[in-house]
């Protein structure tokens, strides 16, 4: 569903990261592990569409990602991936519920009762009409995998998103993402330095920089 051939990427004057070449099926899921600074976010970045290699390619379905440019970029990902950020990328102004619908409005889909569901299975159910200036750290990143998870994207790419959360929350979290990619047949990637979540995810592999 999502795999990566030969990828080579260094900030100037920074040494190059040491990024694998990888492939993760319909309903698997991968956990990349890495201290910081060891590359995990950028990688994930590059596999998001949203940080161009120097080299290779990421092929999502047998499309290959940076071959698309601009609208035809974005329309890809909006249809096919589903981003976890690190830090919760949601709009204060809107509530909750509407927050989380944000992708279907943008993809031109009516409202669904997937937003319920998501909702629901995250344990925000009751905050669906709230602000997001009234959630806590964990309950504004659930609203965020929840919006990630809305669209039945084909991969699922999570930064982190057990960082905030307690061993209850994180278990719940890392248990829906699996739950979801096995339903959606989507390929399920998480990087992060917890390593609470490592027996969680059957495979994993370490990224290592040139300098640590």
């Amino acid at each position: 569903m999502i795999a990566t051939k030969s990828i080579q990427f260094a900030y100037e004057g920074v040494p190059a990261f040491e990024l694998p070449d990888l492939e993760i099926g319909a309903g698997e899921s991968l956990l990349v592990l890495g201290k910081s600074g060891s590359g995990k976010t950028t990688f994930l970045n590059i596999m998001a569409g949203l940080l161009a290699p120097k080299a290779g390619e990421v092929l999502v379905n047998g499309t290959s990602l940076y071959a698309l440019r601009g609208h035809r970029l974005d329309k890809f990902r909006g249809k096919n991936i589903g981003i976890v950020f690190q830090k919760p990328h949601i709009l204060s102004p809107l509530t909750v519920g509407e927050n989380v619908a944000l992708p279907q409005f943008f993809s031109k889909k009516s409202v669904s009762r997937d937003v319920d569901r998501m909702l629901d299975e995250l344990g925000i159910m009751d905050k669906k009409n709230k602000r997001i200036d009234t959630l806590s750290e964990g309950e504004a990143q659930r609203v965020s995998i929840a919006r990630a998870l809305v669209n039945d994207p084909k991969v699922i790419l999570a930064d982190e998103p057990t960082a905030s959360l307690d061993d209850d929350n994180a278990g719940i979290v890392v248990h829906l993402l699996k739950s979801q990619a096995m339903r959606l047949g989507a390929a399920l990637l998480i990087v992060t330095h917890d390593h609470r979540i490592k027996s969680e995810i059957d495979q994993s592999i370490t990224l290592k920089r040139k300098d640590l």
